[in-house]
């Protein structure tokens, strides 16, 4: 095999591979502000994950109708069922650092893209 036929079967096989990788689906993407009201569940204690913060906000905006400036709306985490995925779904995703942090500290808004992949439903979190 000559260096030009081993050169453009490994660009093919990447581009496949890479084609491969972009068959995930962005389902939805919402932006929301974490208000002191999502720092804390249902019992009044703390929350100590991203996660935990992300599931609550979203609890509070469609199930207990709370919401601050900056909260948007989405229909996948409509479902309490969908909302009792966002740890599973974080950990297949990613979180900025300063995500992580903000979503701790509260009064700061982040951006969650849903996607849906070939290993399940994940979600990618930044700072907006």
């Amino acid at each position: 095999m000559t260096y030009r036929a081993i050169f453009l079967t490994t660009v093919m096989a990447f581009g496949l591979s890479a084609g491969i990788a972009r068959a995930d689906r962005l389902v939805e993407e919402y932006d929301a502000y974490i208000g002191e009201e999502d720092l804390y569940n249902s019992n009044g204690e703390a929350l100590t994950e991203p996660w935990q913060v992300i599931r609550q906000d979203r609890a509070n905006y469609h199930r207990y109708g709370v919401s601050q400036p900056g909260d948007e709306g989405d229909s996948f985490f409509a479902s309490a069922k969908n909302r009792e995925k966002a740890e599973r779904m974080l950990e297949y995703g990613t979180i900025e650092s300063r995500a992580a942090r903000a979503l701790l500290r509260g009064g700061s808004v982040i951006n969650v893209q849903i996607f849906r992949g070939a290993d399940g439903d994940y979600i990618n979190v930044t700072v907006d």
